[in-house]
């Protein structure tokens, strides 16, 4: 998903009134707000795909599947994202409505805009959240799905778990194993860049 205009400088508290009055999403990451540009077909497309596979095979559980429209709090840093995809399983995040704590699994889809903050500063805010087990950042052009799993307690150590283009993607932390056919299902792939004319500039 992609960031438009910043927004002024809030507090959490302050963020989550005024959001709760907006027409479009924004997130908070260290007290500023930034708005939330469209997705393009693949972009969102992959996401449902993911939304539905894990939907399907959490189904019966206690673990709850959101697509982009709920929110995320990572306390430690009293910030507020909207990821494409994640699960939690925690029965404090069941009972409540509009803003969830306690993830299990965090999916975001790169957008050639955010890649490098979806690669930098969220994955180090998404680290800090002590009930995480798997951060995935799911590249469309590529067809590759990179799978950070934690090892240890607290932050730790974050291990990385690299799925190449036609292999699928091993979620361990929700124990589902997803084909590159079912992941990519209805994405065209990213056309080639085209030749440039003998003598044009770079």
């Amino acid at each position: 998903m992609g960031y438009a205009a910043r927004q002024p400088v809030m507090t959490g508290d302050e963020y989550l009134v005024w959001e709760a009055g907006q027409t479009d999403r924004h997130e908070l990451v260290d007290g500023e707000v930034y708005a939330m540009a469209g997705a393009e077909a693949g972009h969102v497309t992959t996401a449902g795909n993911l939304y539905m596979a894990l939907r399907q095979h959490l189904r019966g559980t206690p673990c709850m599947t959101f697509i982009s429209d709920m929110k995320l709090h990572v306390a430690a840093r009293d910030s507020y994202f909207y990821p494409d995809v994640f699960v939690t399983c925690a029965e404090a995040d069941r009972a409540s409505r509009l803003v969830m704590r306690e993830p299990v699994l965090v999916i975001e889809v790169l957008s050639p805009g955010t890649a490098a903050f979806d690669r930098g500063d969220k994955f180090a805010h998404y680290r800090q959240i002590a009930s995480l087990q798997e951060i995935a950042l799911v590249d469309i052009g590529s067809r590759r799905c990179d799978v950070y799993r934690r090892h240890g307690e607290g932050e730790g150590l974050w291990l990385l778990h690299p799925f190449e283009s036609g292999e699928g993607v091993t979620f361990a932390s929700v124990d589902l194993r997803l084909s590159a056919a079912d992941l990519f299902a209805d994405v065209d792939p990213e056309p080639a860049p085209r030749p440039r004319p003998a003598g044009s500039a770079p």
